[in-house]
């Protein structure tokens, strides 16, 4: 008989490979519509030149709960938490497509957000504090993690290919994880779905950009992907789940942190974080983007020495050694780039 790991294995490359190609086939068909009613026109703050197309992130959340869904539904795989996760996903994704073409006020946008991460926590039923923690407080400190979370993807989504560089890494190791964790696989799987239709996504968005992810894909992404790290944090994994999404977190939380100590409105557009200091420095976007792919496989290989050795130490010792990579590339990303002699 074949192992039940390697028909999981085998399943999960088709499911992957399967997704790219479905989410490659709605970008060809969505880009006409694309390129007619959704041009992001570049300004002051942006990494682009020429008006660029986006809402690709239409192709690539929709191949992602399609196949996904498609998948649960002909098998016995828990679909509870799947399915307040892509009802919330879908509502944000509308939220987002909304504010692709007419930018949405702050307020309601933030409350609709709330709305959402707060149906998936409830929904998860997921425990990462102790038990003396209220169930309340954990919750809600939970929906203000994963509302930051969603947002600071959505900041960071602002260079080509650098969306695919950070969540590729992640996608990946926590669909891997479901080969060793039966309690993630749902989890898992929506991890390897999502992780083929952002490669299906990749080609069109690769230096100089053809398309862009938009609102539209970002924030259902952002929820998505925390989604999964919360119930990767919720089998005992936490170091894991905070050390895969580290480059994000830190760029984005000390970008805020600065803004507001100069008191900036934090809600309107920049160009301040790091990855953006970086081409202002004479860093290409695929230069940016590899950095940023290296360092994740790097704490990818962290996180997966804390699953192997579990002891506290280890995983104290992993997310030191995590931050100070971090760290030593948000300098790397702040310093101009020394000119070669010519």
């Amino acid at each position: 008989m074949v192992p039940l790991e390697l028909l999981v294995s085998m399943a999960a490359s088709g499911i992957l490979i399967g997704t790219a190609v479905l989410s490659a086939v709605l970008i060809v068909l969505l880009k006409p519509l694309l390129v007619r009613y959704a041009l992001a026109r570049p300004n002051a703050r942006s990494s682009h030149r020429v008006p660029t197309p986006q809402g690709g992130g239409i192709a690539v959340v929709g191949a992602c709960l399609l196949v996904a869904g498609a998948f649960m539904w002909n098998t016995d795989l828990p679909a509870n938490g799947f399915l307040a996760v892509a009802a919330a996903s879908v509502m944000l994704a509308l939220v987002g497509a909304v504010d692709d073409i007419r930018p949405l006020p702050a307020v309601p946008r933030l409350l609709l957000q709330v709305a959402a991460v707060a149906a998936v926590v409830v929904a998860s039923r997921v425990r990462v504090l102790p038990d003396a923690v209220p169930l309340a407080v954990e919750q809600a400190l939970l929906v203000f993690g994963g509302v930051w979370f969603v947002n600071l993807v959505n900041f960071m989504d602002g260079l080509d290919w650098i969306t695919v560089a950070e969540m590729v890494p992640v996608t990946a190791f926590v669909a891997a994880c479901g080969l060793l964790l039966p309690d993630l696989r749902p989890a898992a799987l929506v991890a390897a779905t999502l992780c083929g239709a952002l490669l299906g996504f990749a080609p069109f968005n690769k230096p100089v950009a053809k398309l862009f992810l938009g609102d539209v894909g970002s924030l259902p992404i952002g929820l998505l992907v925390g989604w999964m790290l919360l119930e990767l944090a919720g089998t005992g994994a936490l170091a894991a789940a905070l050390l895969l999404p580290l480059y994000h977190l830190m760029d984005a939380t000390i970008t805020l942190l600065k803004r507001l100590a100069r008191g900036e409105k934090v809600w309107e557009a920049h160009r301040s974080h790091f990855y953006q200091q970086a081409t202002t420095n004479g860093f290409t976007p695929l230069s940016v983007s590899g950095h940023v792919f290296g360092l994740n496989l790097l704490l990818a290989a962290l996180a997966a020495i804390t699953l192997i050795w579990p002891s506290w130490p280890v995983q104290v010792a992993c997310l030191g050694i995590g931050a100070v990579l971090v760290g030593l590339l948000l300098s790397h990303f702040a310093k101009p780039r020394l000119k070669s002699p010519a």
